[in-house]
């Protein structure tokens, strides 16, 4: 895998929000490489995992199990950032699953690290906050559209808003994120 400082995610991370070098080199010292297989679990309901990842390649889902059932409620891939809500915000256990769905490497930080990170350096920060503020939009808008659009319309707001995705997720799992059955999906993707 890439230096930090040369990687994917760094330069992902700056089309969020401005990181100088120092910034980059400061949080380069705190992380490390890590590797996921396909199907490997990197949060677990009911566990604690003490890290959040920076995703430089692969892809993951995330999901709920409720009523035996998976509900996929997000995908994953490079430039984005794992972790568990729960453990990073609130000390407690994750509620939700992330599994691999390609092979992955990331980067690792410590919980107590990136939070100390958030606590110190302004640039981290703010680079944060905005990645929160867009995953918050993300899920208002996917609510909206759930009680609002057509299966038709969802499938193809999904195909513009994540191209990535929709080439490289299975079925099941890009229609358990749409809130319709596999079959329903399979007949817009025929018709398309």
């Amino acid at each position: 895998m890439k230096n930090f400082t040369d990687s994917l995610f760094l330069s992902k991370m700056r089309e969020v929000s401005p990181i100088s070098e120092e910034t980059a080199q400061l949080l380069a010292s705190n992380l490390h490489e890590c590797r996921f297989d396909k199907r490997e679990m990197v949060l677990e309901s009911g566990k604690f995992t003490h890290y959040v990842w920076f995703v430089e390649s692969g892809m993951l889902r995330h999901f709920w199990i409720c009523k035996g059932n998976e509900i996929v409620t997000s995908f994953s891939i490079e430039g984005h950032v794992i972790f568990s809500m729960d453990e990073l915000y609130y000390g407690k256990m994750s509620m939700e699953y992330a599994q691999a769905t390609e092979p992955v490497e990331a980067y690792r930080i410590s919980i107590s690290e990136m939070n100390r990170l958030f606590r110190e350096n302004l640039e981290l920060c703010n680079w944060g906050r905005i990645i929160h503020q867009n995953e918050y939009r993300r899920l208002h808008q996917s609510h909206m559209e759930r009680l609002t659009l057509s299966a038709r319309e969802r499938y193809k707001n999904f195909l513009c808003q994540f191209p990535e995705v929709s080439r490289r997720a299975n079925l099941y799992d890009i229609a358990s994120y749409l809130g319709i059955t596999a079959s329903t999906l399979s007949k817009l993707r025929s018709k398309g």
